[in-house]
């Protein structure tokens, strides 16, 4: 019998799993449940923040997949494999020769029931994203290794809603939270998943990976800071329906930060070794670009990075954000 529908309403529903969960979103069926006559009876409460959770982030991702004219879907026979193993090429300049990650190897992650998807254009493949499952504090967790986007997609939304139909996936599978690693050193990555994401930096990892010898990365040492993407919390909601945690500099400023590390007058980095509650992190606009062109102003910026940011989360202060003008904001914990 198809009982499921908008019109069907359920009673308690405290023993529901993530499968049922999603059911029921699917559906559109009502819950009604009284969390404080369940608890007297000893039964336990709805889990209606997760089930609401996925609900919301299904719409959301739906939203900006819509509007960005892209069609999500699963990387899951090998045809669409190398569509995806060819665009981390094209990204990260590897070859077909010495992939950036083997066509085989995403086929196991993917039949493994790991999370393995791409972000069409019509017939063309304008992004990829590859996450696999782990635990975090003992409890579930998919971590997120890589999103690339076709350089000629770039600035259209593809990042975004490749992330937030991974974040309707990792939900409707029972995991409330991805983590993630990235480059601390690139701003635009920055404020994309800390303020456009809304996800937490939980910690920093000096030359996380050793040598690598990719076309982005050819050359620095591989910091990466790890971040935590709290797929319910209030403000990574508020993102994905385009609310993100937007800080203004000058208030900041105002309000007393102290610029820990900001860019001096030749473009490299200035250390000022002062202290306060509320701290302000600067990086430089396009550190790949330095890179190529003044490889040690990128060392001593790498070094100063890590010298403020490690020492600063290592001391107990946590991001709050970044600005859009490149800086991280850090408050005393």
């Amino acid at each position: 019998m198809n009982l499921a529908s908008p019109y069907l309403c359920t009673a308690h529903c405290v023993w529901v799993d993530e499968r049922e969960q999603a059911l029921l979103a699917d559906h559109d069926v009502k819950v009604m449940h009284c969390p404080s006559s369940n608890l007297k009876l000893g039964s336990g409460v709805a889990p209606v923040p997760e089930a609401g959770g996925l609900e919301q982030a299904r719409a959301a991702a739906e939203a900006v997949a819509s509007r960005a004219g892209l069609k999500v879907v699963q990387l899951d026979d090998v045809p669409l494999i190398q569509d995806g193993a060819e665009l981390f090429n094209v990204v990260w300049s590897a070859t077909r020769e010495e992939p950036l990650i083997p066509a085989n190897t995403l086929r196991a992650l993917e039949h493994s029931g790991n999370y393995l998807f791409g972000a069409y254009d019509g017939d063309r493949i304008v992004g990829a994203i590859v996450g696999f499952l782990g635990t975090l504090d003992g409890r579930p967790q998919l971590h997120s290794h890589i999103l690339g986007v076709a350089p000629m997609s770039q600035g259209r939304s593809v990042g975004f809603a490749l992330k937030l139909h991974q974040r309707a996936w990792a939900l409707a599978n029972g995991i409330d939270v991805v983590t993630w690693t990235f480059d601390p050193l690139v701003r635009r990555n920055a404020y994309f998943n800390i303020s456009k994401l809304g996800a937490d930096v939980r910690d920093y990892y000096p030359d996380f990976y050793g040598t690598m010898s990719d076309g982005i990365n050819d050359g620095d040492e591989s910091d990466r800071v790890l971040v935590e993407w709290r797929l319910v919390s209030q403000h990574v909601v508020a993102a994905s329906e385009g609310r993100p945690r937007e800080l203004d500099l000058q208030a900041l400023v105002d309000e007393g930060a102290v610029m820990a590390l900001r860019e001096d007058g030749d473009g490299g980095p200035d250390t000022s070794g002062d202290r306060g509650p509320l701290l302000l992190v600067a990086v430089p606009e396009d550190v790949v670009a330095i890179r190529g062109s003044r490889r040690e102003l990128a060392n001593s910026w790498r070094r100063a990075l890590r010298d403020v940011l490690h020492g600063a989360l290592a001391d107990g202060y946590h991001a709050v954000g970044t600005t859009r003008a490149g800086w991280y904001v850090l408050r005393e914990s």
